[in-house]
């Protein structure tokens, strides 16, 4: 698989790593044995990047990574990302920050943390320079390599990166959002910043996965945001669960889309090769805790690029049916 440098940070990232939200609770129940499996099969697949957060499953995911990266012989090739959770109030203090430092190294088992970033603090967080130079002082003492920040909204990232010290961006982005395509991305690659998408498949929507709730657990966060509205979904304002595009314009925008998925590709990949050709974007971090699925998200990486065409066609299918649902809110 290729690789692509995440900004300034040095690191050679491959183009789709592993994200382990799905470890939380939100999800539904998921053993251990299912979430190891998973992170093997994502590096044995040629992927060298895992992104997680002291949040997944209140440390268990960090857990879960420091145990299968300590009985790999080639764990010096692995980078991870994690996040730290933000205070009561939405924002980050130094110590609210020093204890996260200290709780993900533990569980991490490392001493120094590859990649910090700012777990979706409120907006306000953004415009706290001591907040950053906490950042700048964990970086000098050694405790974290580089530090980025993890976003809700354009916005956010855009002043972000107003800091020296924020080396990386994760964002939403998909084709049912497209907003920082528009007014993030140039800016990002113009201060050598790299962007880490998220939420790539929307929640298994863009996995072409989901086509009713009713075999998902009561507490998962999908069939609630489907029964409940956009707003009950995880994140703010909801925007995390299906990427914020309301369940039935999802579905809708899915099936327009299916006539432009290649023979040879799923729509899971066609998808994720869709966000890679942003040359923008560093990594994308599909989550799964299937084996099968796994080597299926990655192998999307080897397709071809699309075309330009079908580039337009997608941006058609957003325009139609989810554009004024999620392009103005985050």
């Amino acid at each position: 698989m290729q690789r692509r440098t995440l900004g300034s940070t040095g690191m050679d990232l491959t183009e789709i790593g592993l994200g382990t939200w799905n470890v939380g609770p939100v999800w539904g129940d998921v053993a251990d044995e299912d979430v190891t499996e998973s992170i093997n099969t994502a590096l044995d697949s040629g992927s060298n990047f895992v992104d997680t957060a002291e949040v997944y499953g209140e440390g268990r995911a960090e857990r879960l990574i420091g145990e299968t990266l300590e009985d790999r012989e080639d764990a010096d090739r692995i980078f991870v990302a994690t996040k730290a959770r933000p205070d009561e109030d939405g924002r980050h203090s130094e110590a609210g920050l020093r204890e996260s430092v200290a709780g993900s190294k533990a569980r991490l088992g490392v001493d120094t943390l590859d990649l910090l970033q700012l777990h979706c603090p409120e907006t306000a967080a953004f415009y706290e320079p001591e907040t950053f130079e906490v950042l700048e002082d964990l970086k000098d003492e050694g405790e974290i390599a580089h530090a980025g920040v993890s976003v809700e909204k354009v916005e956010e990232a855009t002043k972000a990166i107003e800091y020296d010290v924020v080396e990386s961006v994760q964002i939403i982005f998909n084709p049912l959002r497209q907003r920082p395509a528009e007014r993030f991305f140039e800016r990002a690659k113009h201060e050598d910043v790299g962007v880490i998408v998220r939420v790539p498949l929307a929640s298994g929507l863009l996995a072409d996965a989901i086509h009713d709730v009713e075999n998902l657990a009561e507490d998962d966060h999908r069939r609630i945001a489907a029964e409940e509205g956009v707003d009950a979904g995880v994140g703010r304002k909801g925007g995390e669960t299906f990427a914020g595009v309301p369940f039935e314009s999802g579905l809708d925008a899915v099936e327009d889309m299916r006539r432009l998925v290649p023979d040879e590709a799923t729509m899971a990949q066609f998808t994720l090769r869709w966000v890679l050709d942003f040359d923008a974007v560093t990594t994308v971090i599909p989550g799964s805790t299937s084996p099968e699925h796994v080597r299926e998200n990655i192998a999307a990486a080897e397709l071809a690029p699309l075309s330009h065409e079908t580039h337009g066609a997608v941006r058609d299918i957003y325009e139609a049916h989810v554009h004024d649902f999620v392009h103005h809110r985050w």
